[in-house]
């Protein structure tokens, strides 16, 4: 069922919750520690692991490819007033994680979800409680998904903007959408075709907007992600799961949700108006406007996406 009206209704919730203060944390990587943020309003109440997206996204949410504001961060916030914990992470390899490995280029998602696994048991230990919630947004999604399926210690799953569809078929679309992709469209979706198939296709021989998209160094990445299939993962979960998806996101479609929904029937899916793949509000579907909103640190993100996290990670919020 589509929670339009719950999500709604959730954003008179109870008075806000003061904000705790930030701790920095630590977890076990492969070859050195990785580290987060913890913001616990109150030891009872849930705690919601954030896994960023793709790229070099830390653990706020910004991206020096274009994201600033710290969405993440944001969303922390905004949880921590409802009485709500999160744990916001560094990617291994990057940021405060990056001793972690030696190339965060050659990250797979089964790393990633080692290390969500990693600090689901750091998060346990230090704050006493029995499970915790994943929230993946966007590649994160598929994060948490792999994660699951190990699914000890977890309380369940929540899916923010994350793919439906293999990698391959999503980017594809994504590469369509946009008109200005019309003269590199043909050499972009044999790479595609080809990285699918696992086979790696030299950067040079690309047209010079597709090398740093497909970059050599990153081509092993693309692979093992397009390797995937979110529905049949999320097939297997037995968690209780939330997914949640913004109706103005250009990156990740309504679609790749209700895909997501048909796959494991008992999920709860909610669709959030106007928000868009930031979390932001967007108020028109011109594709400009919403790409500006990205790199606006001064935006807040919308409302309702804390409100939907919240209510049902915590039914009584």
């Amino acid at each position: 069922m589509i929670r339009l009206l719950a999500v709604a209704a959730l954003l008179a919730a109870s008075p806000a919750v003061a904000a705790p203060p930030p701790v920095e944390l630590t977890a076990p990587g492969p070859q050195g520690s990785l580290a987060g943020t913890l913001l616990d309003p109150d030891p009872t109440a849930p705690l919601v692991l954030i896994i960023p997206g793709s790229g070099p996204t830390d653990r706020d949410g910004n991206n020096p490819a274009g994201v600033a504001g710290g969405p993440y961060r944001q969303l922390a916030e905004a949880l921590a007033a409802k009485g709500i914990a999160t744990l916001r992470i560094d990617k291994r390899g990057l940021f405060g994680s990056r001793a972690a490995v030696a190339d965060p280029n050659a990250a797979t998602t089964a790393g990633y979800a080692d290390d969500v696994q990693a600090w689901s048991k750091v998060a346990r230990a230090k704050t006493g409680r029995k499970c915790i919630w994943l929230l993946g947004h966007s590649e994160g999604g598929l994060v948490a998904l792999v994660a699951a399926q190990r699914p000890e210690g977890l309380c369940g799953i929540i899916l923010l903007s994350a793919v439906g569809r293999p990698m391959a078929t999503v980017l594809r679309e994504q590469l369509k959408a946009n008109p200005f992709n019309a003269p590199i469209l043909a050499p972009a979706l044999g790479a595609i075709d080809a990285l699918e198939a696992g086979k790696r296709v030299p950067a040079a021989t690309l047209p010079a907007p597709l090398q740093p998209l497909f970059a050599d160094k990153l081509q092993g990445y693309w692979i093992d992600l397009m390797a995937h299939d979110p529905a049949k993962l999320i097939a297997n979960v037995k968690l209780p799961v939330l997914i949640l998806q913004g109706t103005r996101d250009i990156q990740v479609s309504v679609a790749d949700a209700e895909t997501l929904k048909v796959a494991q029937p008992r999920a709860t899916l909610a669709l959030l108006p106007g928000v868009n793949h930031v979390l932001r509000p967007v108020a028109s579907d011109d594709r400009m406007a919403n790409v500006a909103t990205y790199a606006d640190a001064s935006l807040p993100i919308s409302p309702a996406v804390a409100a939907a996290v919240a209510g049902f990670v915590k039914p009584s919020t």
